[in-house]
């Protein structure tokens, strides 16, 4: 009787083995062969000597899916199932690729490696040989074996069972032995016949370079493929974009080739996603980039563009727009909030500047919103500085063309790490999978995540790396234009401007101003107007209005952060001018005494701007406390065309002039300008407002009496600075950057009555500043024709507000006259003239510092440092370096002019595609070979690299795969299988090699850790269903009560095997797929009732039983991560 095996009672695989075992040869016949279950009987095939009669025949079918054969059953154009040569090697072809998809399935193991290599070495020998069957599907299973036996030499098995782990040793199968010889024998030349056929076609070796090309591979890869690889996969976006979009002629002899692939990668962002964020450095040329890229999508489809800039950019902007011959209309963002709601539509919007869009809650941020969204427009946003406090920064500029709660395909995986998904839904209520999302996170790597979907940038010193060729006369960088013109890059040489502070007794000013006393007087200002909050009275006789209530409510959040702000910026005017810090004091005793005026007479208060970032000098260069300093406090146009009050036209320091002039400010507050502020009645704060105000204009007074009036001929940096344009750099070009608008005006008249010529100055309140750009700097500007010998201007005066965006490179030396805080400002003020199209080798940078040394300024700056602190003050972007000693080692390295200081930025600024990209396509340049090698490397791939190994960079594997999401995923998994990073800039990082770089063996447990690596991924990444909803509602009201009881009755007894095996898959549906309707009424009626935790587990799961629980999708195949690579580090 034959034995039956159903992998239940019998499996098939001893008995196989077992004959195998006294065997000499076999013919195998299978539907499917699965090239990792070979290794279950191949160490019996490895015995045999191999070739004919000596070793193992494989015949493989070509087994159809079921739905497939049934369609070709009822097909209405049947053939006579013939089929010809061509179509015979197809079919070899497409058995092929799924051979070699095979091995890109699951996760690698050290055993089907070894197993692997030992079926492509047992082919190459000839001991197996292999065979696809063509002539018409093949589903027959059969195993004959050949033994040396005289009385039943042949033994077959016949069935179900495919050679895979399944069909031979698990459940759903049924096959049976067969002894009878003269069956046997029948069977065998059934094998035969079929063996022979024309169309049986040998595919060995194929499989032997399937496998020798495969992670299993004996050769070892060169790390530095893998490496390639991770780059290949990781810029995808950016060659999409290079492939996807052309430039047109207008800009062929205009664009360098790094600008070229900005805006084609530009295009791929705004074509996928509808918004992009240019954000190069400073002098890269964004301006003219998304200029092109506006032309491209003019030209393919048909857009007109809108141009918002600041009012002060847009004569540039025209002038581009006429050039380049763009379709549209340029406005200033001022006039936003004025006429976009009656603009007709323009379906493709430049931002220029778009980070001073930051608060998302004025006015003018709504009107440009508004219009996008009303008008789907594309937008492309321009900033050199796109991120600069927070992260909001970023999130609220692409917020203008990506809503709320818009699904952006990738989530804040390192915050969610932390947190777990539940804990953050309960926590934020938003989608995992939006911009809100990635607002509760403070990971960098979360926001490089989401910005590599929207932001282009590259900075400087990575366009000279990796586009700029090397003069081999000069050893100078330089780019080239198509027709071959050079712009080279220019040396940033620091160099320092030493004035004297001299003693106070004998006259020096600046001694006076430089002093322990005046930093103290400082420190111990209460600074009331800028902490009206702590002078709100608990119980006012008259209770305040709902209007006034808001108003108070906006003093409380402004608080600690105005304070720190006016302190700061008291500070930075001394270090900027004498007068300009004299004119502050003053300005802040006289609106010390405007409120003074008011609480003694019983009026309101004038309430100004309870915004710190009016006190931002990188966007404001207005002292606020001028009487003029109100001007668009409140994001609000309406008043941009009334006339400006002015300031005190004479020094004050007499308490009666004071007074006299306070009340006259008053009473032009209240008759001209009451909409530029709010009021609130005197009577809402306590006496103490009154005490301090009087206190710290007291102070002040005795400061300004001290100090005197300024005399400018004995300014000794203002000497040092006309000795710098009149003899050192006589006759150059000089620009003079300051923050503040009032040294712009002191310098500017000081300079002119010392007799320098062809001098303005640039502030936020210039009418025309592109028109003086275009005359300090006419040829980069091409407007040399236009200008006018007797019209250019040799020295530009300018504060930091209207440099942004304007061509400044004819001219190669800066001064920096106020006293440094913060590299990074110098950094972006050198950049204004280091822009395409500077012809000088170096550019000069002066810093004014004192001759006696840097100690005592950085002993006063530690003076209000601990002050700032002692406060829990908050300071501005400027003052991050102030709070440690990094503002002071600035200062110090600037004083002995270190070279390299003034370079800026390092390339983790860059946006990942292009760093990805830049390193694929400098490695294609230099091996062209590589361009198909690397893409053909199929998944799964491994190499080792050497690895010096840290506490931060330990050793163990860098993975990457693609997640069942299809989103790209990397982690770095130690050696003992801990996760260290999930930073895909850090894993770039640490995979970088050189193309000699040799591969070491294998960590033993690298596979394992590949493992690890996937399965911790796989488990972070759940599908989009896997988001519970509102914590009010039934799905994640259930889901957390349900995990609640699958841990409570763990050892009682409703703890049934069978009951908690169906909670579970309850609790992880719930969790995986949305409810159904049905399930969603009955479990809120549910939950209304107050039905117990065990009650609601019974009555899920029966929901569960019935099918009535959830909406789960009916897939064909179950979406699992792909292995794309993996690289392990090893100490050599």
């Amino acid at each position: 009787m034959p034995r039956i095996f159903d992998n239940i009672e019998q499996s098939l695989l001893p008995a196989l083995r077992d004959t195998l075992n006294l065997a000499d040869r076999a013919d195998f016949c299978v539907g499917y062969f699965n090239l990792r279950g070979w290794k279950q009987i191949d160490s019996f095939v490895d015995r045999w000597p191999g070739g004919p009669n000596q070793c193992c025949r494989l015949l493989v079918g070509m087994q159809r899916l079921p739905h497939e054969e049934l369609r070709a059953a009822l097909s209405l154009a049947k053939g006579d199932g013939a089929i010809d040569n061509q179509s015979a090697a197809r079919l070899k072809k497409r058995l092929a690729e799924e051979f070699r998809e095979q091995l890109t399935l699951g996760v690698p193991t050290n055993e089907d490696e070894a197993g692997l290599r030992r079926l492509a070495a047992q082919i190459a020998a000839g001991k197996v040989v292999v065979k696809l069957f063509l002539r018409h599907p093949l589903h027959a299973k059969l195993y004959m074996l050949f033994r040396p036996d005289p009385v039943s030499p042949l033994v077959g098995y016949l069935g179900s069972s495919n050679l895979t782990l399944a069909g031979l040793s698990q459940q759903g199968e049924l096959n049976v032995d067969v002894l009878d010889q003269d069956a046997c024998h029948k069977l065998a030349q059934w094998f035969e016949d079929r063996w022979e056929d024309r169309l049986c076609i040998d595919i060995s070796d194929e499989l032997v370079k399937i496998i020798g090309e495969s992670w299993a591979r004996e050769q070892a890869i060169p790390p530095y493929h893998i490496y390639l690889k991770i780059a290949y996969h990781l810029s995808q976006e950016a060659r999409a974009g290079l492939a996807e979009f052309r430039i047109p002629r207008d800009f062929d002899n205009e664009l360098f080739e790094f600008q070229v692939a900005a805006v084609k990668i530009a295009a791929h962002h705004l074509n996928k996603r509808g918004g992009v964020l240019i954000g190069d450095v400073v002098g890269l040329g964004k301006t003219l980039m998304a200029t092109a890229l506006a032309r491209i999508f003019e030209d393919d489809q048909d857009l007109e563009t809108l141009i918002l800039c600041p009012k002060n950019l847009v004569p540039m902007w025209e002038d581009y727009r006429e050039r380049y011959r763009l379709r549209g209309k340029v406005l200033s963002t001022s006039q936003a909030q004025r006429q976009l709601a009656n603009l007709r539509r323009y379906r493709l919007i430049i931002i220029d500047e778009s980070h001073n869009l930051r608060n998302r809650e004025g006015k003018r941020y709504k009107a440009i919103q508004e219009y996008i969204q009303k008008n789907e427009s594309r937008v492309v946003l321009l900033s050199a500085t796109p991120y600069n406090k927070t992260y909001l920064d970023l999130s609220n500029q692409v917020r203008l063309f990506i809503s709320e709660e818009e699904d952006v395909g990738v989530r804040p995986e390192c915050l969610l790490k932390e947190l777990g998904e539940t804990e953050f839904i309960r926590r934020h209520q938003c989608s995992l999978r939006s911009v809100a999302a990635f607002e509760k996170s403070e990971y960098a790597d979360d926001w490089r995540e989401l910005m590599r979907l929207y932001l282009v940038r590259r900075t400087r010193s990575f366009i000279k790396d990796n586009y700029a060729r090397t003069d081999t006369t000069t050893n100078r960088k330089y780019l080239e234009f198509a027709d071959g013109t050079r712009s080279y890059f220019p040396e940033r040489a620091p160099r320092t401007v030493k004035f004297a502070l001299a003693d106070a007794k004998a006259g020096g000013q600046y001694a006076t101003l430089y002093s322990p006393d005046v930093v103290d007087a400082i420190n111990d200002l209460n600074l009331p107007r800028y902490g009206l909050a702590n002078y709100v009275a608990p119980s006012p006789h008259q209770p305040p209005t709902p209007k006034e209530a808001k108003v108070l409510d906006d003093l409380s959040r402004a608080g600690k952060r105005l304070m720190g702000f006016c302190r700061t910026g008291l500070f930075k005017r001394l270090e900027s001018s004498g007068q300009a810090f004299l004119q502050s004091l003053e300005r802040h005793v006289l609106r010390n005494f405007v409120f003074l005026h008011a609480i003694e007479n019983g009026l309101e208060l004038p309430i100004g701007t309870q915004d710190a970032v009016y006190l931002d000098e990188r966007l404001f260069d207005d002292d606020v406390d001028a009487v003029a300093g109100t001007t668009d406090l409140f994001d609000d146009d309406d008043n941009q065309d009334a006339a400006t009050p002015t300031t005190a036209p004479t020094p004050l320091r007499t308490e009666q002039d004071i007074k006299r002039r306070a009340a006259e400010v008053y009473d032009e507050y209240r008759k001209h300008y009451a909409r530029r502020f709010r009021w609130l009645r005197a009577s809402l704060f306590d006496a103490e407002l009154a005490k301090d105000l009087k206190s710290d204009a007291q102070s002040l007074i005795n400061l300004l009496d001290k100090a005197g009036v300024w005399d400018a001929d004995r300014d000794a940096k203002l000497m040092a600075l006309v000795a710098l344009l009149t003899k050192k750099h006589a006759g150059e070009k000089v620009l003079i950057f300051t923050q503040y608008a009032d040294t712009v005006q002191y310098l500017v008249a000081e300079l002119k009555r010392r007799g320098v010529t062809a001098i303005a100055g640039v502030t936020g309140n210039a009418s025309d500043p592109t028109a003086l750009a275009w005359r300090f700097s006419p040829v980069s500007n091409h407007k040399r024709e236009q200008v006018a010998p007797a019209d250019e201007l040799r020295i530009l005066v300018a504060t930091d507000v209207l440099s942004e965006g304007q061509n400044l490179q004819d001219c190669a030396v800066v001064v920096n006259y106020d006293l440094p805080w913060a590299i990074i400002r110098l950094v972006q003020r050198v950049g204004r003239v280091d822009r395409i199209g500077q012809q000088a080798s170096q550019i000069l940078c002066y810093s004014f510092l004192p001759a006696e040394g840097v100690e005592k300024i950085i002993k006063l700056r530690g003076r209000l440092r601990k002050r700032l602190r002692d406060n829990n003050e908050v300071v501005g972007s400027d003052e991050a370096f102030f709070g440690d000693e990094r503002g002071d080692k600035v200062i110090v390295d600037l004083y002995h002019e270190k070279s390299g200081i003034l370079d800026g930025e390092d390339d983790t600024e860059v946006d990942l595609a292009s760093y990805a990209f830049q390193i694929w396509k400098n490695a294609i340049q230099r091996d062209p070979s590589l361009q198909n090698t690397i893409p053909a490397l199929p998944s799964v791939v491994y190499s080792t690299k050497p690895h010096e190994p840290t506490a931060a960079a330990p050793e163990g594997a860098l993975v990457y795969l693609r997640t069942a999401e299809a989103n790209d995923a990397l982690a770095w998994i130690d050696k003992d299988g801990k996760n260290v990073s999930e930073s895909p800039l850090a894993i770039l990082k640490a995979a970088a090699c050189e193309p000699t770089t040799p591969a070491l063996p294998r960590h033993d447990n690298h596979h394992e850790l590949v493992a690890k690596a996937v399965t911790a991924i796989a488990e972070e990444e759940k599908s989009v269903g896997g988001q519970l909803g509102r914590p009010s509602g039934a799905r994640f009201r259930t889901y957390e009560r349900l995990k609640r009881c699958a841990e409570d009755i763990k050892g009682t007894l409703f703890d049934a095997p069978e009951f908690r095996d169906q909670l579970v898959k309850a609790i992880d549906e719930i969790y995986r797929y949305p409810l159904k309707q049905v399930a969603t009424d009955m479990l809120n009626r549910l939950l209304r009732s107050g039905i117990d935790d065990i009650t609601l587990a019974q009555r899920v799961v029966e929901l569960r039983q019935e099918g009535r629980l959830c909406l789960i999708e009916q897939e064909t195949e179950t979406r699992e991560p792909q292995i794309i690579c993996s690289l392990g580090l090893r100490r050599s």
